[in-house]
């Protein structure tokens, strides 16, 4: 049994992958794609974040526009009582 020096010189030899430019190219590429896919969906948590402060902001000035007029209901519901 004889043994060659070359195949210790060899990294693919020892399990440890020889990465190609294809290999760079394509996992740089992966990385862009990855990096763009992330940007979009954090610009769209900021347009439903903004939508979300908007419907706040309506449902507050529901929610006190029924007070004002829960009040007035509560004072006219007074002074018919008051009447009879």
């Amino acid at each position: 049994m004889s043994f060659s020096l070359d195949s210790f010189e060899d990294p693919s030899g020892w399990g440890a992958p020889v990465q190609t430019e294809d290999d760079v190219v394509t996992a740089a590429l992966k990385k862009e794609k990855t990096i763009k896919e992330i940007a979009a969906a954090q610009e769209d948590l900021r347009a439903l974040l903004a939508r979300v402060k908007a419907v706040q902001a309506d449902v507050n000035k529901l929610a006190s526009g029924n007070e004002t007029l829960q009040m007035y209901i509560d004072n006219l519901t007074l002074q018919m009582a008051k009447r009879r």
